[in-house]
């Protein structure tokens, strides 16, 4: 009988000598989703061509450095001093200043959006100079429906009219204490710099969850799945068969991701290499998870696109700390947050390339990522059985 085992009432051969784990049936599931992948241009467009998409769109049309804001100075003041104060804000590279000598002028391109705030400086500037501070020198008027702007501009314009007075009173002593800021990690505070860390994590999950999910079901649409799930071959050996590939085709993307990083985007990379594909390993392994998931549920590619776009990209993208800060959300999605893979990945990438090779924060972050990648896989082996059966 071939070798095949009966039952003791003779019910019939064992079916878990057929359902063992077989390297070769895996080889042969691995090497069959492998040419199927580079057969489908979507797919490799996904792996390889939005990667780079994205990097391009987060390195220079997605910035949070205010550089250049443009600002009015309305110079309604004819003395020297306020000249002197009117060439203060025209001498930084920070603001894109625009002189104008009426108000109204300036408040008409507020309204339009052509500046994002103005400052006055008053015909009777002269005097309230005199007075030594128990007048304000200047009004700060700003466009309050982009706050970051708006507080940026009443700041700055702050500081240049602190260090413009400052600079007149040469005769009083100087400061005993000196304060020179120093900022770790990113010392020029370019956006970039954080940016393009966290978007390797928006490309990963999207190769990761997305593309799988979409994959997946596919084949359940077509019914090659069904066709695939009655061979010999076991849930275990058709599970790692299909994602093997697609591991391998992030792990790709992760090392094309980080040399454009370093190389185009100027990006320092201040850990190992070893560190990097290490954590990107580890957060395959939810984002495939998830992807399986949500394709052992949903068995048409539209439904499986919209549930990994809900549950996968969006919450990479809001709540992983990659473009807001974590701690300034409210406690209950601080809370949800801790269920998003992303949001230790997003963590573990910039300290890998700001920071360094720092085992006191990734390692809890790999553990967080591998627990929620098991449980992910575990209710997916679950629900392909059910499926099976």
């Amino acid at each position: 009988m071939n070798g095949a085992t009966m039952h003791k009432d003779g019910s019939g051969p064992l079916q878990t000598d057929l359902r063992r784990f077989d390297l070769r049936r895996l080889i042969a599931l691995v090497t069959k989703e492998s040419y199927q992948a580079l057969r489908d241009p979507s797919t490799l467009l996904i792996a390889f061509v939005l990667p780079v998409v994205l990097l391009l769109l987060f390195a220079y049309a997605v910035s949070l450095d205010a550089k250049d804001v443009r600002v009015g100075v309305v110079l309604e003041s004819p003395g020297a001093s306020a000249q002197s104060l009117a060439a203060a804000f025209s001498g930084t590279r920070f603001l894109d200043t625009h002189f104008a000598h009426d108000r109204r002028e300036v408040a008409d391109q507020l309204v339009s959006g052509d500046l994002r705030g103005y400052v006055v400086i008053p015909q009777d500037f002269e005097q309230r100079l005199a007075l030594r501070g128990s007048e304000p020198l200047v009004q700060i008027v700003t466009d309050g429906s982009y706050p970051n702007t708006a507080n940026y501009v009443e700041n700055y314009a702050r500081g240049v009219v602190q260090s413009w007075r400052a600079g007149l009173d040469v005769g009083a002593p100087a400061q005993s204490i000196m304060l020179e800021p120093r900022y770790w990690f990113n010392p020029e505070l370019e956006s970039r710099r954080a940016l393009i860390p966290g978007a390797i994590a928006i490309v990963m999950t999207i190769i990761g969850t997305m593309l799988t999910a979409l994959v997946v079901a596919r084949e359940w649409e077509r019914g090659t799945m069904e066709a695939v799930l009655s061979t010999p071959a076991s849930v275990a050996e058709i599970l790692i068969g299909k994602l093997l590939p697609y591991f391998v085709l992030g792990m790709l993307s992760t090392l094309g991701a980080a040399a454009l990083a370093v190389f185009v985007f100027g990006v320092p990379m201040r850990g190992s290499l070893l560190s990097l594909l290490l954590l990107s390993a580890v957060f395959m392994v939810p984002a495939l998870g998830q992807g399986l998931l949500i394709s052992s549920l949903a068995r048409n590619q539209f439904l499986a696109a919209q549930i990994a776009l809900f549950t996968g990209f969006l919450p990479a993208f809001m709540l992983s700390g990659f473009l807001y800060e974590i701690d300034a959300m409210p406690a209950p999605i601080r809370a949800i947050t801790r269920l998003v893979p992303a949001r230790y990945f997003v963590d573990s990438l910039k300290t890998v390339f700001l920071a360094g090779d720092i085992w006191a924060v990734f390692l809890p972050n790999l553990a967080a990522m591998a627990a929620i990648g098991v449980l992910f896989f575990v209710i997916a082996k679950r629900a392909t059985r059910k499926n099976l059966e």
